[in-house]
């Protein structure tokens, strides 16, 4: 039986590079679309096809015979995308409409957009996939309009189906150290303080990489009625936190006192989620809890797995790219560079 192809834009990032050998592993041909800007984490080496394009300007052609697309390529933080708004919104929104309207030029079967609970912004209860979003960055607002724009093109052929998903941590090739679990772990592996954003109150979801990247998975071997047009927030019941609880588990996991570093206005965004959706409807269950992966993060910088360079914070190193015009320097960016 000849492979089913899948294409993951974004497939050498923090999630997508987890993604892509968890489906490698699975027995897919993997086709990778990425600028690369963080490296290809060996991903050719492990099997998969790596295509160096930007998603608003990716030949057609590389969706032929697709049987799926993951579409997780985005500017993918709220700091990140506030540097430029205009570019953040050609990309995580224009042209994943683009990439929509190629999977039902093309005959794709399957379109699973990464999407993100934080288009729910601040909510003072516990929030479902029918509750009303309130994006507060261009980050979540683009993520509305790609959900929305796919649904849209619903009945034409293509299943749609929008995963949000819950903050994201854990160990990964392409590492990055600028999501909180991730930078709790850093700090107290290096006996920092930990900066927490006031008042500490703030409500987030929880979710590991490998976790996030096996409901990607999950999503394509379900029957195309159950995911056609659906929203899944995508985490666990369990796995919601308060920030100031999140650094007590963490200072607790790897053996260290809570010390804290206060920062900041009190936190805008505060939102506590319900999975019971895709619990229910998909069987998915997570399996890493916050402390677990800190504690695999810890191990990984004690052996000199990992480092915390500054490729590893994207705001960082989009800024450092943009400032390299010898990198930067094609039309596929407008004005010369993504920012």
């Amino acid at each position: 039986m000849a492979q089913k192809k899948i294409v993951v834009t974004g497939g050498a990032g923090y999630i997508g590079s987890v993604l892509t050998k968890e489906a490698l592993s699975r027995g897919y041909e993997v086709h990778v679309v990425d600028r690369l800007f963080f490296g290809n984490q060996g991903l050719d080496k492990l099997g998969a096809i790596l295509h160096n394009e930007d998603t608003r300007s990716m030949p057609a052609h590389i969706l032929d015979n697709t049987y799926a697309v993951l579409d997780l390529a985005a500017i993918s933080n709220d700091p990140a995308g506030d540097l430029n708004p205009t570019i953040t919104m050609d990309i995580n929104f224009r042209a994943r409409r683009r990439l929509q309207e190629l999977c039902l030029q093309k005959g794709v079967e399957r379109y699973v957009l990464a999407s993100s609970c934080s288009v729910y912004g601040f909510q003072d209860v516990v929030v479902s996939e029918e509750s009303e979003v309130n994006p507060l960055t261009v980050y979540a607002e683009a993520n509305i309009k790609a959900e929305q724009s796919a649904f849209s093109l619903r009945n034409e052929g293509t299943t749609f189906t929008a995963l949000r998903q819950a903050t994201v941590f854990g160990l990964s090739p392409r590492m990055r150290f600028d999501l909180v679990v991730n930078a709790m772990a850093l700090n107290v592996s290096r006996g920092l303080d930990l900066r927490i954003l006031r008042d500490g109150e703030q409500w987030r979801p929880m979710i590991h990489v490998r976790d996030t990247s096996n409901a990607f998975l999950e999503v394509l071997e379900q029957p195309s009625a159950l995911v056609d047009g659906e929203v899944f927030n995508t985490g666990a019941d369990s796995q919601n936190h308060k920030i100031l609880d999140l650094a007590t588990r963490v200072s607790s996991a790897l053996g260290s006192d809570l010390k804290l570093d206060w920062y900041g206005d009190p936190d805008h965004r505060s939102y506590k989620v319900s999975f019971q959706k895709i619990y229910t409807r998909l069987g998915f269950k997570t399996e890493w809890d916050v402390e677990r992966g800190a504690k695999e993060i810890a191990l990984a910088l004690s052996l000199g797995e990992v480092t915390d360079g500054p490729e590893t914070k994207t705001l960082t190193w989009y800024q450092s790219l943009s400032r390299q015009t010898n990198v930067l320097k094609d039309s596929k960016f407008p004005s010369g560079g993504p920012f």
